[in-house]
């Protein structure tokens, strides 16, 4: 039987703000486990602390709510040890480009194969609406006394430059189609990250929903509203690598893309690299039974519970060193 949205519902009440984007988010998510047609037991989130590491409470699937900025080492754990699981990662841009922007650089480097989503608003909303690493510089938001004094650092450039190999951008309001993105980030062979622009009702009042969508700069002549946000893929970008000698070519049109901000805001794929070995076709090149036995599927005890591993050759080595 097909599976619905629903299926990945929880009885958990939903406590974000009126008009907060992670409503919009978490419809997203689920619509795309359904239309992907996984399971719930096949999937697992992890998140780290945040608004947005609530999300795992309200998805129906296999959830870990764990450590500020330490989503990703949980994540690549799971994922490594489960191979089979679908892993995605929740964080927020404090979480994850403050605290954590060490993991999140290191984690471009393995290429192992699931998903990163990072709920970007700007502000660290559930601790009362500080500037977090990616406010932009002379942005003064509700609740910070004079203008933002650091520059906001860039997710996408990132994610390119420490080897991502699937990055992209959604916006909340833009549902269906970021529902389309995580189905291909999913779906992605390799490491994805999608930064998915997230206007925080309650404490940035500048990036605003009406912001994103032009309200604030009508045309004259028409009085209809100028979005800021387009879409990458309507118009003919292509951010697909199908050969290494593409890759540095489709990197530097991707960071360019990367720099528009203001009037010009754009979502979708920005590069996609399924050329590239995920880190677990390297482990399975060095343990050659890696993928048919994981370590999460290998027995460590009998019936009764007694470990069946036996360490005393082991400490014998250790001694003997």
């Amino acid at each position: 039987m097909a599976l619905k949205w629903q299926d990945y519902k929880t009885d958990v009440f939903v406590d974000w703000c009126p008009g907060c984007g992670n409503h919009a988010i978490l419809a997203a998510v689920q619509v795309a486990l359904s239309e992907l047609g996984l399971e719930p037991h096949q999937v697992v989130f992890v998140s780290g602390i945040g608004c947005s590491g609530k999300l795992p409470h309200f998805v129906k699937a296999y959830g870990v709510h764990t450590l500020h900025g330490r989503t990703l080492p949980f994540a690549q754990g799971i994922k490594i040890s489960n191979p089979d699981l679908e892993v995605i990662a929740v964080g927020g841009d404090g979480d994850g480009l403050g605290i954590g922007v060490g993991h999140f650089v290191n984690a471009g480097r393995r290429n192992i194969d699931m998903v990163y989503m990072i709920h970007d608003n700007g502000v660290y909303g559930l601790t009362k609406g500080q500037a977090s690493p990616t406010l932009k510089f002379g942005l003064k938001v509700k609740s910070i006394p004079r203008e933002n004094i650091n520059e906001g650092i860039n997710p996408i450039m990132i994610a390119l430059s420490s080897g991502y190999t699937f990055v992209a951008r959604g916006y909340a309001f833009h549902t269906k189609h970021l529902k389309d993105l995580i189905k291909q980030a999913v779906e992605h062979k390799g490491l994805a990250f999608l930064d998915i622009l997230q206007p925080c009702p309650t404490y940035n009042d500048v990036n605003t929903k009406d912001w994103y969508e032009g309200i604030d700069r009508k045309d004259p002549d028409t009085g209809i509203s100028k979005p800021r946000i387009y879409r990458l893929e309507e118009t003919g970008y292509d951010p697909v690598v199908r050969n290494e000698d593409e890759k540095f070519v489709k990197i530097v049109a991707a960071m360019e893309k990367a720099r528009e901000w203001g009037d010009r805001i754009p979502i979708g794929i920005f590069y996609k690299n399924e050329l590239a070995p995920t880190f677990q076709d390297r482990i399975g090149q060095r343990i050659p039974f890696y993928l048919k036995n994981p370590p999460a599927k290998q027995r460590i005890c009998d019936e009764n519970g007694v470990p069946i591993t036996d360490i005393n050759l082991f400490i014998k080595e250790v001694k003997a060193e």
